[in-house]
């Protein structure tokens, strides 16, 4: 293969990778979305879930769907869903507790209101961009880092140009 055939090849990658992210995104949106319609549908029909949803993974798919929400509409969320969070002493206090963890771990992002009304927001994956050609040609084209890195002398101010110094001796002022 030659120089071209890679470049082709790696243009190729980048474009799938990237368009199957987007579709990622898509997807988890979507699958969101149904959860919230299945729990609440299941709820009006006054079915019961035949695997019922943890209290953590229920606040994963209401928050999954990209909206910031404070903890409050979390917990009316989940109850409009139809998850049952009577089995909890305070509701509410179970609903922080999960938000932070998932804060913690990285699966949210909790964002400070001056209000006092903190919301939290699915931390959806960064995708990973690879770097353009442009950003490649300019890093092999560094030549002037690569001589930097190599001066053995230290370039004294404008007064003595010309003249150089070894890089051992530290500058006094």
């Amino acid at each position: 293969m030659t120089g071209q055939d890679y470049r082709a090849a790696l243009d190729a990658a980048i474009k799938e990778y990237e368009a199957l992210g987007h579709e990622r995104r898509a997807i988890d949106d979507r699958l969101a979305q149904l959860g919230q319609t299945i729990g609440t549908l299941t709820r009006l029909l006054g079915l019961t879930p035949t695997l019922p949803l943890g209290l953590t993974d229920a606040c994963r798919m209401i928050l999954r769907r990209g909206d910031l929400m404070t903890p409050v509409e979390v917990r009316d969320r989940l109850l409009a869903i139809g998850v049952d969070v009577s089995k909890y002493a305070n509701d509410l206090a179970a609903v922080h507790t999960i938000l932070k963890r998932l804060s913690v771990s990285g699966e949210l992002r909790f964002i400070p209101n001056a209000s006092g009304k903190h919301q939290y927001a699915w931390n959806r994956p960064s995708t990973p961009v690879p770097v353009s050609r442009d950003i490649v040609s300019v890093m092999h084209d560094a030549t002037h880092e690569r001589e930097a890195m190599h001066a053995t002398t230290i370039p004294d101010d404008e007064s003595h140009a010309g003249k150089k110094r070894p890089a051992s001796k530290k500058r006094r002022r």
